[in-house]
């Protein structure tokens, strides 16, 4: 997610969700103070919510019990911030940017006093906001999203007092998918309704497929090309099912995983400029086109997808931290770019890992670009290893010039971090028969001899000689 922290001259910031990240040893300083100094250069920062700086990525895995405490989750508190000489203000919401006048209105959500604080430089990281269907019963007690640690207490809050063990999650993709794993290790019977024709959309199909038994296996009910209709509540006003066309799914908590929107309102009022998917547009340099003093970047954002060059919206924290990293040091003076995306992600249901990075089939077919694919079999470690377990790797590459246009990886323990030589590859625009000459690391107990993603571009290079 994306943090709102605003660098300045005298410069103010927007609202909006929490930022994710990692603790390290010793925080650094803030990298637009790094270059300029703390007598050039104040930051003000507001947060509307109650935390600030905090892993949205791993609520699931609090939710299931992984990791023990929320506050495992905060990579930074706002006493820490304030600290390193941030003037941060919580539960603060900016309600107004005003290009013309250079300045921000902001609302004190304990008091409701508004004022307006003038900037210099302006960066908007108010990240994305949770699809939520306008659907009757949808605000009923019992139905959850899960984006914040506010949202993640409330739900445990939620399955603590309730004496059913029946859940029910909308949608099948990261979050429907890890919070459906986090219900069954808190024991409880667990149905995913999901409308498209099988979970994580992100791969294709016959990918997508590979998950779908693995969940069933888990025991976990799935309900494929679905749409819920309704959320049906019991005398107490409390859910109590799930409806579709074709039927009801009892539930005594719901969970909703349907995606998120860019939270551009503030900007879009503003008369910033948006793509087509939402996101505020930005240059190279992660300023927002036409706007020579304002930045923006996370997950409210559009970047450049290097593969199909066009523009995506694609919410992970490993971009926007690194969004930060540009802006902060182009705020501060210096010069930095973000060159762009290859949109690599990686998952999991229990022991299950699931990778892809670059186009599905529907993303190049979109993009008008004529593709072969390469699907193969092989196993994380040589075959006569102990524990050595079973990988699929599907492979997309462009029709005659062989260039690596995606991979998908599906497999158990070892599986998906092998996407990461994809990602590489992808960005270094390889084709799929210069992939098969890289200087992989092997010995049995990491690898076969031929790395699984090494099969699969040799593979797919045959395919693509044949078709020359």
């Amino acid at each position: 997610m994306c943090d709102p922290v605003t660098p300045r001259n005298r410069g103010r910031g927007g609202g909006g969700g929490g930022g994710g990240g990692e603790r390290g040893d010793a925080p650094p300083p803030p990298q637009a103070r790094r270059l300029k100094g703390p007598a050039e250069l104040e930051i003000v920062a507001f947060e509307r919510g109650h935390f600030s700086s905090f892993s949205a990525c791993g609520i699931p895995y609090w939710v299931g019990g992984d990791v023990s405490d929320r506050d495992l989750l905060i990579a930074r508190t706002p006493e820490e911030h304030r600290a390193r000489g941030i003037d941060l203000r919580m539960r603060t919401e900016v309600t107004e940017i005003d290009v013309a006048g250079g300045r921000v209105r902001a609302r004190d959500l304990a008091s409701g006093a508004q004022y307006w604080t003038a900037y210099d430089k302006l960066v908007i990281g108010t990240g994305a906001r949770p699809i939520r269907p306008e659907l009757p019963g949808i605000d009923a007690p019992g139905v959850h999203g899960v984006q914040t640690l506010d949202d993640g207490q409330a739900l445990l809050d939620t399955l603590a007092g309730t004496r059913g063990r029946r859940a029910v999650v909308v949608g099948a993709g990261y979050i429907g998918v890890e919070m459906a794993e986090a219900l069954i290790n808190r024991g409880y019977e667990v149905t995913v309704v999901n409308r498209g024709r099988e979970p994580m959309s992100t791969l294709d199909p016959d990918m997508g497929r590979m998950v779908r038994t693995a969940m069933e296996g888990l025991g976990i009910t799935m309900v494929n090309g679905a749409a819920v209709t309704e959320v049906l509540t019991g005398d107490d006003g409390r859910v109590r099912a799930v409806a579709t066309e074709d039927g009801e799914y009892p539930a005594d908590v719901v969970v909703l995983g349907v995606g998120v929107r860019p939270e551009t309102g503030l900007a879009e009022a503003a008369g910033l400029p948006l793509g087509a998917h939402g996101g505020l547009l930005t240059d190279l340099a992660m300023r927002v086109r036409g706007h020579e003093n304002i930045w923006a970047g996370g997950d409210c954002v559009e970047v450049l997808d290097l593969v199909s060059g066009r523009e995506r919206h694609i919410p992970l924290g490993t971009h926007a931290n690194k969004h930060g990293q540009v802006i902060g040091t182009n705020a501060g003076g210096g010069y930095a770019t973000f060159p762009g995306v290859v949109g690599t992600a990686v998952s999991k249901v229990c022991d299950l890992e699931i990778a892809r990075t670059g186009l599905r089939e529907k993303d190049a077919l979109r993009a008008g670009l004529r593709f072969v694919t390469a699907t193969i079999e092989s196993t994380s470690r040589a075959g006569y290893y102990p524990d050595a377990s079973p990988m699929t790797v599907k492979m997309l590459a462009e029709h005659r010039t062989g260039r690596l246009l995606g991979v998908q990886i599906v497999g158990r323990e070892g599986a998906g971090k092998r996407v990461d030589v994809a990602a590489v590859a992808l960005t270094a625009g390889m084709t799929v028969e210069r992939m098969t000459a890289l200087d992989l690391g092997y010995a049995p107990p990491f690898s076969p001899v031929w790395d699984p993603v090494l099969v699969a571009a040799r593979k797919a290079a045959r395919v693509v000689e044949q078709q020359r």
